[in-house]
Formats: structure tokens, sequence, C-alpha cells
């Protein structure tokens, strides 16, 4: 059965193109290790709440959009395999992360209903 990772993230609205880059760069990686679509979206219609939000989940601050992505893999035991190689993989020591990380929120998730057109 696949498994899913989400992540949330504020990046500077000046990163794009740097955050693009990476994302990029990271998906031969993630491949290779066993992912099977991974997809990163740029803010586009993402509103304040009062009492949550994507924004007030990563504290979002002004000048910051947020990114919405997410890694579909084989299984959960593939991201097993790809977080224990970005410990002796060097090839991930190459990769930027132009945000504040310590504020994006993630996890990982079991399909329980999908559907496609």
């Amino acid at each position: 059965m696949s498994y899913v990772q989400g992540f949330v993230a504020a990046v500077p609205e000046a990163n794009k193109q740097a955050y693009i880059d990476s994302a990029e760069a990271a998906w031969p990686l993630f491949e290779e290790y066993g992912a099977l679509a991974h997809w990163e979206c740029w803010e586009e219609d993402v509103p304040e709440g009062e009492v949550t939000s994507f924004p007030m989940a990563v504290k979002r601050e002004p000048g910051e959009k947020i990114v919405f992505a997410w890694v579909v893999w084989r299984d959960k035991a593939a991201v097993d395999a790809c977080h224990a190689s970005m410990s002796t993989d060097k090839r991930w020591e190459r990769l930027s992360m132009p945000f504040d990380g310590k504020r994006m929120i993630f996890g990982g998730f079991s399909p329980v209903f999908m559907a496609e057109s």
C-alpha cells in the first residue's frame, strides 16, 4: 500500500526560484529511494484564519508564501529507507533549504480513499 508524506512551510517570496530548484534537485533522490510522485504547490489563495489556518500553523511572516507539498511513496519502508539515507548519502548535503525548517509541519499518512479523473 502506498504511503504519503505531507508538508506545509512558509517560504520567503524572494526564495521562490531557489525553493523550486531545491525541490527539482530532490526529486531524483526521492525517486531513487521509492517515491512515486512529488507535488510542490505555491500559495495562490490561502486565507488567514481566526482559530487555525495554514499561515498560523507555520507562523507565516510578512513577505512569505505558503507551500503545500506531498510525496507519494511505494510504501512506508521506502520512506524510512530514504530518511535513513539522509545521514549516509552525501548527495543530500548538496540540497539547500531556502526557508525556516523549524516552522515546517509535516507528517506521514496511509491513504484511505483516492479518486482521479
